[in-house]
């Protein structure tokens, strides 16, 4: 084989791996909404690290665990930014080892190359001089691309903490009302406790807005996923599941509380879950996710509360067939990110059935 086909296998490996790599940090930063169907490097690299990440954390003791996942959003940011700088210089280099025809002096091997580009990405001075018109083009391209990557990653920061901040502030709040981790019926009896039924439209209306927001930003940006919330005991997931059941416990168990705003979150919420489902994966499978004396326990306690109730026997089937619409992907949400387990999400063998509590929010 000769040079010249060599060159023109290097050329062409370079140029495709910048191709994706351009592409990714596209879709990743600039592009509102996901790519389907296509190779995405950052995703692979997310998802795979996410699983080795996560294993190691689970050999630790609880707290420890819990400290160690809330590290990884940041972390696997600056792992992906990593990656496409690394991608660029290899890409690059290999283009610019194909033309080492054009530099002086002319560099002894690709990894040589490699260091060339890496200068030219970071904008550091080089100690070689590019002569030839091919390899003038490749510099300059990839000069402007350095520019271009500092404005994306600074972009993207903004982007993904500005949502996070968003999505935790209600998140947060809902503490007062549901409890940690929250809970759909510690919601209700909270409300009743407290003389504020007639804020639950309100409440709707907040997450019915909030549920849209993180629909949004977290298919943009997927990594927001698996920032956590650095309060114990809450998480985004567990916070939408508690809205959710606390709405279609109002849609089809409580009589006495107005169901308009309830219809709407569920509505907007289970837009939530179900394409975030699609997105990452999970299962679609309808299922209610609870046993009948899971919800004839909830019933007890909403009417000690002081709640009119729906006769059980009634009210149980249009419940698990509302809750059937989002318990199974929601619940796969709860064990992939491995969130605090709540009353109905998640592993919840250390809840009240084996005798660990909720914190209520009135301690």
């Amino acid at each position: 084989m000769t040079m010249a086909i060599v060159h023109g296998l290097e050329a062409a490996a370079g140029v495709l791996l910048v191709w994706i790599v351009l592409r990714d940090l596209f879709v990743a930063v600039v592009v509102p909404r996901p790519a389907r169907g296509a190779f995405r490097p950052s995703t692979l690299l997310l998802r795979v690290s996410w699983r080795v990440y996560r294993w190691f954390a689970t050999t630790l003791r609880r707290r420890a665990q819990e400290e160690t996942l809330g590290a990884f959003g940041p972390l696997v940011v600056i792992l992906q930014l990593g990656a496409w700088i690394v991608g660029l210089i290899l890409g690059y280099g290999l283009v610019l080892h194909a033309l080492s025809n054009e530099l002086t002096p002319e560099p002894d091997n690709v990894m040589t190359s490699f260091y060339i580009a890496a200068s030219l990405l970071t904008g550091n001075g080089l100690n070689f001089s590019i002569v030839g018109p091919f390899a003038r083009i490749i510099a300059l391209v990839e000069a402007t691309t350095g520019l271009g990557l500092v404005a994306a990653v600074v972009t993207l920061l903004f982007s993904l903490y500005g949502s996070f901040q968003r999505r935790e502030v209600l998140t947060i709040t809902l503490d007062a009302l549901a409890g940690a981790p929250p809970s759909g019926v510690v919601l209700l009896e909270t409300s009743r406790r407290n003389d504020v039924i007639d804020r639950l439209g309100d409440t709707f209306d907040q997450w019915q807005i909030w549920s849209a927001e993180v629909l949004e930003s977290h298919l943009a940006y997927p990594v927001l996923a698996y920032f956590r919330s650095s309060h114990e005991n809450e998480s985004w997931i567990g916070a939408v599941g508690a809205v959710l059941d606390a709405a279609v416990l109002i849609l089809t168990t409580v009589e006495d509380v107005p169901r308009g705003p309830a219809r709407l979150m569920y509505g907007v919420g289970g837009h939530l879950v179900e394409d975030l489902g699609w997105s990452f994966r999970f299962s679609h499978r309808h299922a209610v996710g609870i046993e009948r004396f899971e919800f004839d326990q909830a019933c007890e306690r909403l009417a000690a509360a002081g709640y009119a109730l729906a006769d059980p026997d009634i009210a149980w089937p249009s419940f698990s067939a509302l809750r059937s619409a989002y318990a199974v992907p929601l619940n796969q949400m709860a064990r992939y990110w491995s969130i605090p387990p709540t009353l109905w999400i998640g592993d919840r063998s250390e809840l009240p059935q084996s005798g660990i509590t909720h914190r209520h929010p009135e301690h």
